[in-house]
């Protein structure tokens, strides 16, 4: 299960991981993001232990979303070592969400 990650503990779950961080940026009313939010929770359980998965609600934690400049959702950070590794905007294919992540573990 992806885990609910907020402006609040945004730094301790992302920035200060010692795995790579994948994180999408959703809003329930958002179309594409209902379509990438199976895949998302699917590679949550399948990187269990090798990556951390987690999803911004972007209504309800304006201020990280700010701090990335997240104009569009879905889009997808991925993280390593604090710093933004990769990113994916837009309901994309799960085999391209892999690869990105794969590349960092």
């Amino acid at each position: 299960m992806a885990i609910e990650i907020t402006d609040a503990n945004f730094e301790e779950l992302v920035l200060k991981s010692d795995k790579p961080v994948m994180v999408d940026f959703w809003a329930e009313w958002c179309g594409p993001c209902r379509l990438i939010g199976p895949i998302v929770e699917e590679m949550a359980n399948e990187y269990e232990g090798k990556a951390i998965i987690g999803k911004v609600n972007v209504d309800l934690n304006p201020g990280v979303s700010a701090q990335f400049g997240i104009r569009n959702i879905p889009t997808i950070i991925f993280v390593k070592g604090g710093e933004i590794a990769d990113k994916s905007v837009g309901a994309v294919p799960k085999g391209q969400l892999t690869a990105k992540l794969d590349a960092l573990i």
